[in-house]
């Protein structure tokens, strides 16, 4: 326990003067928002201090996380994403050229290493989606976990992206999932006998308070707009949560249900956008927390809102069977459509009558 608490506190001190130090650089080279192009009034803040995430979790991993190929993935993968995207943020890449962009991340993923390979059953057991492969470059790839892998992280990375409309939104629900998750993890080191199964929920426990120790003071410097994620940090994140659920040993329901607000809130965005002709990857100000910004509720009113739901959730969700995790999820698509539905109808009456 004193190395948890060792190795949560040094990455807390870290981070903070890694944002210290980073927003200084960001300043110096102009590597600022456009705070007008959004109709704000402040000065122009740091944009694209994600990289933050990936600098502080490689340095602390190399010199408190014991070596391992899971790890060396984590990196490469990470690195990959965190370069592409704080490009992104410099370049502004269109929605489509995004969406390539995370399709080819999945693909090189799910071929290479990391992939959906089953998919539990909520009548017990497993499913096996290896049952289909063809060769490519010498290496055999199993054509269903592959498809399964590609939507699972574009899925994620757009849910979370989307997250990002209010200032500490994000950052809030990240840190209540990874917490989730590190609170799986430790239960699953408590409850599993079997030395493999105990290594890898250390290994989770380990990674999760690194990124809640991270997220905890940026959250601080997020919620007083003095600097911005960017895609940089969103996508980071996003790849960290969808990869986590995956080597955590296909915890996926549980992920979605912690993180069950926003994924169904993007399925109903995306689908709303559809129906009414309109392109599904050009942002808008229809989300959830957008709604309940415009019913009255205050900044602070929308993070605790959402951020407690999804903690309430989540740490239900650890409790519960495979069918237990389907029925709560099953509760959240009701509410977040029926929330969705009855604000949008009070959106147009009080529109309608300015």
């Amino acid at each position: 326990m004193l190395t948890y608490i060792i190795l949560f506190t040094v990455t807390i001190v870290v981070t903070l003067l890694a944002i210290c130090l980073l927003q200084r650089v960001f300043y110096k080279f102009d590597i600022l928002d456009n705070p007008k192009k959004y109709g704000k009034e402040r000065d122009a803040i740091p944009y694209g201090m994600g990289i933050i995430f990936f600098l502080v979790f490689f340095l602390i991993s190399y010199f408190f996380i014991e070596p391992s190929y899971k790890l060396y993935l984590i990196w490469f993968f990470w690195g990959l994403v965190t370069t592409v995207s704080f490009i992104d943020d410099r370049l502004k890449i269109s929605p489509k050229r995004r969406l390539v962009m995370q399709i080819c991340i999945g693909t090189i993923i799910g071929i290479t290493s990391i992939k959906i390979g089953y998919v539990s059953s909520i009548f017990g057991g497993i499913v096996d989606l290896k049952t289909h492969s063809l060769q490519f470059l010498g290496m055999e790839v199993f054509v269903i976990p592959l498809l399964f892998t590609i939507a699972w992280y574009v899925f994620v990375f757009n849910a979370l992206n989307w997250t990002d409309g209010i200032q500490g939104n994000t950052t809030s629900l990240s840190i209540i999932s990874f917490f989730v998750i590190f609170l799986l993890g430790l239960k699953l080191y408590i409850t599993d006998d079997h030395s493999a199964l105990r290594n890898n929920a250390e290994f989770i426990m380990q990674i999760t308070l690194i990124l809640v120790g991270i997220l905890i003071p940026f959250w601080f410097f997020d919620i007083k707009e003095k600097l911005l994620m960017g895609d940089t940090g969103t996508m980071f994140l996003g790849f960290m949560l969808a990869t986590i659920a995956i080597i955590s040993g296909g915890k996926i329901a549980t992920v979605l249900v912690v993180f069950g607000i926003y994924a169904v809130d993007a399925l109903y965005v995306v689908i709303r956008r559809l129906l009414r002709g309109k392109n599904p990857l050009q942002g808008d100000f229809t989300h959830l927390h957008h709604r309940l910004l415009d019913l009255g509720l205050s900044h602070t009113q929308v993070l605790v809102f959402v951020g407690g739901i999804s903690f309430v959730f989540g740490v239900m969700a650890l409790f519960l069977d495979k069918f237990g995790k389907m029925l709560i999820f099953g509760v959240i698509v009701l509410v977040v459509v029926f929330l969705n539905q009855i604000l949008e109808k009070i959106y147009r009456i009080s529109s309608s009558k300015k």
